[in-house]
């Protein structure tokens, strides 16, 4: 492949990561506007790749009437192949890109393995006993997330690397508690069910999508361990650069305000989606790069 033609396949596939976050991801898409266009690329990049990995699993309509084995088999050749992008290139643009950014940022590739292996749980994980159990897999689907985006950021300092995990443990979170919906339509809780049971929620209310004080109690006190972890991913800004620290700011501002959201519907996630309107993103983005995180 001639140089011209390589990078013309490495425009178009973060052409691509970059509408992919766009349309999947708009909170993040307009974090990261702050960041220069190099940098705001590669973040790109790592976004797409994971949320193709997760429509593998996650994406009902691709993966309706396929056995997990199946589902499993293209998830680990999807890996396979993002593994010679990374050491080979690849002539898929999107993954082409994404190998590209592995290898200027330095991404370390175990972060890819823990990565693939919270993907492969979906197959076969449907509950999470406690919350220690519920960390074990966010840490290779959300803290992981956080250490792969740490480098765009060029931080200051080892100080850094704690709090970017917790802002992947946040985001997260906040997407289970936004999202419970959607995660029953697939046959998952991603809620502890000790904590659950502790408050009184019981099963065939959940199953029935029932607003009782029993899931209100619950949902309030999940939304507090949530800001919990915000609170701690802000213990990091001090350690990057003014533009990073604004970019992760933004995003930060953004994602905790769904939990603002999820109270003000009276913890009624099942028949409304907590959302940000793009209009207060786009705001919210401007405003902090006037004036800081």
């Amino acid at each position: 492949m001639t140089s011209a033609v390589q990078d013309r396949l490495l425009q178009d596939g973060y052409r691509r990561c970059a509408e992919i976050t766009r349309r999947n991801g708009t909170t993040y898409y307009w974090g990261v506007q702050l960041l220069p266009r190099e940098r705001r690329r590669h973040v790109h990049a790592v976004y797409a790749l994971c949320r193709l990995a997760d429509d593998i699993v996650d994406d009902q309509a691709a993966t309706a009437g396929r056995s997990a084995a199946e589902i499993g088999s293209q998830l680990a050749d999807f890996a396979a192949d993002f593994r010679r992008a990374v050491t080979d290139g690849s002539a898929d643009p999107v993954l082409a890109a994404v190998g590209h950014t592995v290898r200027t940022v330095g991404i370390a590739p175990e972060c890819f393995d823990r990565f693939y292996g919270a993907m492969a749980m979906d197959l076969t994980t449907t509950r999470y006993e406690t919350w220690d159990d519920l960390l074990g897999y966010m840490e290779g689907s959300a803290a992981v997330i956080g250490e792969m985006m740490l480098p765009m950021l060029q931080p200051l300092g080892p100080e850094a690397f704690a709090p970017a995990r917790a802002l992947g443990f946040a985001f997260q979170y906040t997407n289970f508690l936004r999202d419970v919906a959607e995660d029953l339509d697939r046959g998952r809780i991603y809620l502890p069910q000790d904590q659950l049971r502790r408050f009184g929620v019981k099963p065939v209310d959940l199953g029935r999508r029932r607003v009782t004080p029993q899931w209100r109690a619950f949902l309030a006190h999940e939304i507090d361990r949530a800001r919990e972890l915000y609170r701690a991913a802000d213990r990091g800004l001090p350690f990057l650069p003014p533009r990073s620290a604004r970019c992760v700011g933004t995003a930060r501002v953004l994602y905790s305000r769904i939990l603002d959201r999820i109270e003000a519907a009276d913890y009624d996630v099942f028949r409304t989606r907590a959302r940000v309107p793009t209009w207060r993103k786009a705001g919210t983005a401007a405003r902090i790069l006037v004036t800081g995180p």
